[in-house]
């Protein structure tokens, strides 16, 4: 018989009625032709002409199964646990480990747990020259420090109409919004791309970083972090930096200018070079 044919059987032996389709349905599939068994059924229960089909289907191998429960039988019967039982007689209380017992007992000490990364906090002050020097400041520079800056940029030989307007980046961006995993690498990101953005905006062709902060300065301990300046260059911007004073210690020095001379007139041929058409030292 076919496959159709048996499966008819079988449902019709668990009280199953079976339903066959008689009409085709418009874009239906023709229903694929068998052999129908149009004998009517015996009056015989279910259950029990169920239990003639199981009994007429070919016997499963039943020796491994039965090597397995034997063997499991005996195993079982000849254990110690068994005689005793058949005996009547308790198993032994096995033997105390007072080691073992005294290690358990001892408490098990609790791993520290990890405190979570904090996320660097700074402000930078960026003010872009002529589209070519990017001056850094840490914090916000007060009016006093804005017109100093014109003034040693003057000085410098840099000549300008007028300062160009400062732009404030602050990090995090959003404090206590998201958890830090990696502060340092996180920052340096965040900055490289505030640079990127601004000079895609702007049209900023950068040259150079000019950072107002020195080595020693306790507000810029997180920014030098992030610049990563080695060898006069920083690996966070991919530029050559030029470092001076903060602008606030010039502010109260006169000595500190004074001193700031030498740099400044080192730094005067970089700038003039490019508007007279030569390469760059760099």
């Amino acid at each position: 018989m076919t496959p159709e044919v048996t499966r008819r059987h079988y449902l019709d032996a668990m009280g199953i009625t079976a339903w066959a389709s008689r009409y085709q349905l418009p874009n239906a599939l023709p229903t694929e032709a068998c052999e129908w068994d149009d004998t009517p059924p015996e009056k015989t229960p279910p259950r029990e002409r169920l239990q003639a089909l199981l009994d007429d289907a070919p016997a499963a191998r039943g020796e491994p199964v039965r090597l397995s429960q034997e063997a499991e039988q005996a195993t079982s019967e000849s254990s110690p646990s068994a005689v005793r039982a058949l005996l009547g007689q308790s198993a032994p209380a096995e033997p105390v480990d007072k080691a073992a017992v005294e290690t358990s007992a001892e408490p098990t000490p609790s791993a520290s747990p990890v405190a979570p990364a904090k996320p660097l906090h700074f402000t930078l002050s960026c003010v872009c020259i002529g589209n070519r020097w990017l001056s850094l400041h840490s914090g916000e520079l007060t009016p006093q420090a804005q017109r100093l800056l014109g003034n040693i940029l003057h000085a410098s030989g840099i000549e300008l109409d007028a300062l160009p307007d400062i732009t404030l980046f602050k990090w995090p961006p959003m404090a206590n919004v998201f958890a830090a995993q990696e502060p340092l690498e996180e920052a340096r990101e965040g900055l490289t791309a505030f640079i990127a953005g601004s000079a895609g905006r702007k049209q900023w062709a950068l040259e150079r970083v000019l950072w107002w902060g020195g080595q020693h300065d306790p507000g810029a301990t997180d920014i030098l972090r992030v610049l990563d300046i080695q060898d006069v260059r920083s690996q966070t911007l991919a530029l050559p930096v030029w470092q001076g004073p903060t602008l606030e210690s010039l502010l109260q020095s006169g000595a500190a200018k004074r001193d700031l001379w030498p740099s400044l007139n080192e730094l005067a041929p970089h700038w003039q070079s490019h508007e007279q058409g030569q390469p760059n030292d760099d």
